[in-house]
């Protein structure tokens, strides 16, 4: 499972890093977010054609391209009575995603990649009552490419030249976590490398079979993942200070930073 991660890149950084040639006009910059959770809004890459106007899916026939848009975490299938159901559907198995009715249209159409700078996971040490939160990142601080899909929904209860209308949300893709991650928590996000973006985000590659091709966990991930304050569980804490490792005082060799 993914439930909480960390995304504190500037907007330009992030265009750089994905290789968006050019920002849309309507672009919002997201404040650093060290404490992501499910319905807050969230940076996604995507290519598709150019937003209309007044934040509707864009035209068929208008050529895509390489985004960066703001979205909500949580999916919303398009045909959602209520909107809150996107707070359970925060992660989607890779396992099941190209067959699961509220997952399969937009993974054979509209596949994103989330850029975090690490993510949260709560270890269950035998004995304790309480979980202690790690965070799991890029060793050589690297951004994270998460795998995920977006889907769009509309909301009837607003008039059609209403700018908030329209919701586009998302879901991360997780898959089994590699055997050293696993004994922190058996889930783990799906990560797509940096040869296969233009692929995974091309929404003509529309064969279910084709997008699994590019899910292939890494042998090795070059993550690091080390014990972080509590602090972390109140989604109100926010600031570069969740993500910093615990005093080695405080560190069992148990809970010892880890390099997978």
């Amino acid at each position: 499972m993914c439930g909480r991660y960390a995304s504190a890149r500037k907007r330009h950084e992030l265009l750089e890093e994905f290789d968006i040639p050019r920002d849309a006009p309507e672009a919002r910059e997201l404040a650093a977010d060290y404490n992501v959770a499910p319905t807050k809004e969230v940076y996604a890459v995507l290519t598709r054609a150019p937003r209309e106007e007044d934040g509707t899916p864009p035209a068929e026939e208008a050529a895509p391209v390489r985004q960066l848009r703001v979205v909500r975490w949580g999916l919303v299938p398009s045909w959602a009575k209520d909107p809150s159901i996107g707070s359970r559907m925060i992660n989607a198995r890779v396992e099941t995603v190209a067959e699961k009715p509220a997952f399969r249209r937009a993974f054979a159409r509209r596949r994103c990649l989330l850029p975090a700078d690490g993510y949260y996971e709560w270890y269950a040490q035998e004995g304790e009552k309480k979980k202690q939160p790690y965070f799991i990142r890029p060793a050589d601080g690297g951004v994270l490419a998460m795998a995920g899909i977006y889907e769009f929904w509309r909301d009837r209860t607003r008039p059609d030249d209403d700018p908030l209308a329209w919701w586009t949300t998302v879901t991360v893709i997780t898959t089994d976590a590699l055997d050293e991650l696993g004994r922190i928590h058996d889930r783990m996000p799906m990560f797509v490398p940096h040869w296969d973006w233009s692929a995974w985000l091309d929404p003509s590659l529309g064969e279910a079979e084709a997008a699994l091709g590019l899910l292939r966990p890494a042998a090795e991930t070059g993550l690091i993942a080390y014990p972080v304050s509590t602090d972390v569980n109140n989604v109100r804490n926010n600031g570069p200070e969740l993500v910093k490792p615990l005093p080695e005082e405080g560190i069992s060799g148990e809970y010892a930073p880890t390099l997978f």
